[in-house]
């Protein structure tokens, strides 16, 4: 054996050695990569339905909050952006994933230890200290926004449902009032025919009787619709079927508004959810200003370089030949661009200014939506102490004295059916009058951001906060 076959022999194992393990290395670096990162799906779990359901009767605002709450697509939405913001807000504190190249050479490079036939490259990107950090402040202000975004779907969807029940709450009342009237002019409408047949009184009360038992009837069907159109209503913020029923609801008492208007603006400004946001919106800009300034500064770059080496022809190879090649790396970027890193900045400087532009225009469109819902409610607190207090008690004494005028012959049975009719009318503008100022309150506490009718905070907004 000579010389030259003896040192291959010498080199070779070892090279070869040394491929293998490092191959073996990769394989596994890439098997580990590949399942963490979920080429292997694990299976998913099924959330488990909710138990929650509506009771048939008395029905009260927590139970539609509570099982809209868990069932509106609207909140559900809010809530899994909220989730996915959480989760961004870990993959922007995040080391970027390091990269793997690998080179073949079908013509080998010859090299003085022998023919390079591969090489393999791995790198790590190292972002400038401070940087991820900054990019984590920007996504945790953008978790915090969405967070609030939640709350604002679950305050509208809540605000929703009570503006629809004291609606619903208003056409039924109207349905009874109607039906209670209709009965009352049916008597009414038989005692002028027989009046009528006796020549006690004129045609036309009897075509006004009747023509007033016909207006009750039309009322009472277009109730009977708009009760339907308003429990599908219902349903569809509930997530339901358009056909489900809705049964006796309780909403309780009406209250009075307990705070002062400029007590009221300035709860709206500490909470309401659309001027956290735009205060949140501030923050986030100065913090993307401050992540501009960190861009302007260079990053990192550390790798390992591995060649593989096969052995040379040549007759006499050196005593080191076809030994494989590793090597070090490290960089670093340039921000040379100085006129592109000046404007990164000046943008965010420019969104900063304009969050807090968006705060001040949402401040004072807040105010003047609280101001104007302000005067409809204090407009329908008085127009039901006036219908309560004053005119419904006087109908009613009216439809007494008519009663007896006419039994003594001192007035027309037309002035019996007209003085019902004004009763019924007002029975009606009360009801309604009650129902715009649940709305209204409604209204408010979603511009306010909380409850107005008591002095603490146990609202249905507060017990929504609860649940989540």
């Amino acid at each position: 054996m000579n010389d030259k076959s003896a040192n291959r022999m010498r080199t070779k194992p070892l090279s070869m050695d040394i491929r293998k393990l490092f191959i073996t290395l990769l394989l596994n670096v890439l098997i580990l990569f590949i399942f963490v990162n979920g080429a292997f799906p694990i299976q998913n779990i099924e959330p488990e339905e909710q138990a929650f359901a509506l009771p048939e009767e008395n029905i009260s605002v927590g139970d539609f909050v509570r099982y809209a709450f868990e069932n509106n697509p609207s909140i559900l939405e809010a809530r899994e952006s909220w989730n996915a913001s959480i989760e961004n807000f870990q993959v922007k504190k995040g080391y970027p994933d390091p990269k793997v190249k690998v080179t073949y050479f079908p013509s080998p490079i010859e090299t003085r230890l022998g023919p390079q036939d591969w090489n393999v490259t791995i790198s790590q990107a190292i972002p400038f200290p401070g940087k991820l950090s900054k990019a984590g402040d920007v996504a945790k202000f953008d978790a915090e926004i969405a967070k609030l975004k939640l709350d604002q779907a679950v305050r509208d969807v809540i605000v929703s449902i009570r503006e629809s029940l004291y609606e619903l709450q208003y056409i039924r009342k109207a349905k009874l009032i109607a039906r209670q009237n209709e009965k009352l002019l049916e008597h009414l409408r038989k005692v002028a025919e027989t009046q009528y047949a006796n020549d006690r009184t004129a045609l036309l009360d009897v075509v006004k009787a009747q023509s007033q038992v016909g207006q009750l009837h039309y009322d009472r069907l277009l109730l009977d619709e708009l009760e339907v159109t308003e429990i599908t209503k219902l349903n569809g913020i509930l997530n339901r079927s358009p056909e489900e029923l809705i049964g006796k609801i309780n909403l309780g008492k009406l209250n009075p508004v307990v705070f002062s208007l400029e007590e009221i603006y300035k709860m709206a400004e500490e909470n309401q959810e659309e001027i956290k946001m735009a205060s949140m919106r501030i923050e986030k800009a100065r913090a993307k200003a401050d992540l501009s300034n960190q861009k302007n500064r260079p990053d990192f770059n550390i790798g390992l370089f591995y060649a593989g080496i096969g052995d040379p022809d040549v007759p006499v190879p050196p005593e080191d030949a076809g030994r494989d090649a590793i090597g070090i790396q490290a960089g670093f970027s340039i921000p040379l661009w100085f006129g592109r890193n000046k404007s990164r900045v000046n943008y965010s400087r420019a969104e900063e200014r304009k969050a807090k532009a968006s705060k001040a225009k949402r401040i004072n469109r807040t105010r003047t939506g609280i101001r104007s819902m302000y005067f409809r409610l204090n407009n329908s607190e008085r127009i039901i102490k006036l219908y309560q207090e004053n005119l419904i008690p006087q109908a009613l004494g009216a439809i007494e004295l008519s009663e007896t005028f006419y039994k003594e012959g001192e007035s027309s049975f037309s002035d019996f059916i007209e003085t019902q009719s004004v009763w019924y009318n007002f029975q009606l503008t009360l009801a309604r009058a009650e129902s715009d100022y649940g709305k209204y309150i409604a209204r408010l506490e979603r511009l306010v951001g909380r409850e107005i009718t008591h002095l603490d905070d146990e609202s249905i907004l507060g017990e929504a906060g609860e649940e989540k």
